[in-house]
């Protein structure tokens, strides 16, 4: 019997696996850290803010209890494109072992719906540059690298 993975908006019992997902990450571990190791205050404050807010959702992929994979979901207003609501992703991540089972296709194709049911018009992400294979992913499901992204520490 193939297992079903369940997509929900995350609790606070799900932040330590979100953060260890979020780490698990060759890339993420060469950038220096905005808010330092260990200051939980920062990251419990942050969930809080997020949890709080109608238009941010974590999202997590739960396996059997087992969180295995996870993404931040952003909603937001604008004037351009007539007016269209844009879904912004972000942190996308799947644990390591479950790569290149489907686990990231069914959470994104599953998060592009949430901005659908939410009358989103555009779903928009960024991807470090040297996230090669993450793009091609991304291309599978229709993104196309239209911008140029940038970003600036303050």
């Amino acid at each position: 019997m193939k297992r079903v993975v369940k997509f929900r908006i995350a609790d606070r019992s799900d932040v330590p696996a979100v953060l260890d997902l979020l780490d698990d990450d060759s890339i993420s571990r060469t950038r220096e850290r905005l808010v330092p190791a260990g200051d939980d205050a920062a990251v419990w404050a942050a969930f809080e803010a997020i949890d709080a807010d109608p238009r941010n959702e974590l999202i997590v992929a739960d396996d059997d209890g087992a969180v295995i994979g996870t993404c931040q979901l952003t909603f937001v207003p604008s004037l351009s494109r007539g007016g269209a609501e844009r879904l912004i992703v972000e942190a996308v991540r799947v644990r390591d072992d479950r790569r290149g089972h489907g686990v990231g296709r069914a959470m994104m194709r599953w998060a592009l719906d949430r901005g659908r049911e939410r009358g989103c018009r555009l779903a928009q992400l960024t991807s470090d540059k040297r996230r090669v294979e993450a793009h091609r992913f991304y291309e599978s499901l229709g993104f196309t690298a239209s911008h140029e992204g940038m970003k600036l520490t303050l």
